[in-house]
């Protein structure tokens, strides 16, 4: 059972004062708290203490010197189930800063993804001390991050060292543009097929007529996915039965990232279903975790946060 409790921290900004949420979440078997601050609608940060910290443009004072996971999630994802992938890293000594997208911002990019990218990318810029950096990305979560490096791109040498940040990059049921029109109805409708089919058809129908204000921001941002500036080590969760994080589309993008030396490896499941991977492989999917971890040089972030002290 999760209990949760939510905080109001006044602070202040140039326009005045704004309220943040502070969350305790509570595993009540073993009474281990996380705490969340929100610090945008779509931006969360999730902890193993209660930040004392002011915010100002989505910098945090004082900085906080620890490691930390970028994990973009999927459509309509749960806390509980955000929570739990959290945990595993919060247990090593990692922040995590929890993304998440409406249906509404997927749809038009200008107004909703590119906006809660350029948030993405402030954050990490605005706050350095957050080293090293781990991508942890679900499903339509990679076009979100896809975003993100569309923007750095644009400034190279300015966002040069939030890429040099990040040392490894974990990618679970990766969705590219071809995907959208299959997962978008199946997040929005899981239980009613009458929708799923009406909502499709209306996404191919969006796809088509909507180019210049959604399909080509759809398209340039799976480019950069492709292509990835990003060099650091790789792991992908696929499933032969998932749709939605196709096969076939995730086989292009890894061997896009091989061909330039990129380390990626591959955990292909025959039957878990889209984001199921660790529900349904939860030994698998954790050691190959910590394999990734190991590999990628990111040892117990406690024991480094120590030495440096």
């Amino acid at each position: 059972m999760i209990v949760t409790q939510t905080i109001s921290l006044i602070s202040k900004n140039t326009k005045g004062f704004f309220v943040n949420k502070m969350t305790l979440v509570i595993n009540a078997p073993n009474m281990r708290a996380l705490s969340t601050l929100e610090l945008t609608k779509n931006i969360t940060l999730i902890s193993n203490e209660k930040k004392g910290v002011t915010i100002k443009n989505l910098k945090l004072t004082p900085p906080q010197n620890r490691p930390l996971v970028v994990m973009p999630v999927w459509l309509l994802a749960q806390n509980k189930h955000i929570y739990k992938y959290s945990k595993f890293y919060i247990d090593k000594g990692f922040d995590v800063l929890s993304i998440n997208v409406t249906p509404w911002q997927l749809l038009w990019p200008v107004k909703g993804t590119q906006v809660v990218a350029g948030d993405i990318l402030k954050f990490l810029d605005s706050n350095p001390s957050y080293a090293p950096l781990t991508l942890h990305g679900f499903s339509i979560g990679a076009y979100l991050w896809s975003e993100v490096l569309v923007r750095i791109a644009a400034e190279r040498q300015r966002y040069q060292p939030i890429v040099d940040r990040i040392t490894s990059q974990v990618w679970d049921s990766a969705a590219d543009i071809t995907e959208i029109p299959i997962g978008v109805p199946l997040a929005v409708f899981p239980r009613n097929k009458v929708m799923q089919t009406a909502l499709r058809s209306y996404m191919i129908y969006h796809l088509k007529t909507f180019d210049k204000v959604a399909t080509c921001h759809y398209i340039r941002a799976s480019q950069m996915f492709h292509t990835n500036m990003v060099h650091a080590p790789a792991l992908f969760f696929i499933s032969k039965k998932d749709p939605v994080g196709a096969v076939t589309s995730n086989v292009r993008v890894r061997d896009s990232w091989e061909s330039v030396g990129m380390k990626v490896t591959w955990k292909c499941f025959d039957d878990s279903p889209h984001v199921g991977h660790m529900q349904k492989h939860p030994e698998e999917y954790l050691d190959a975790l910590n394999k990734q971890l190991d590999s990628a040089g990111m040892v117990n972030a406690r024991e480094k946060l120590q030495a440096k002290l």
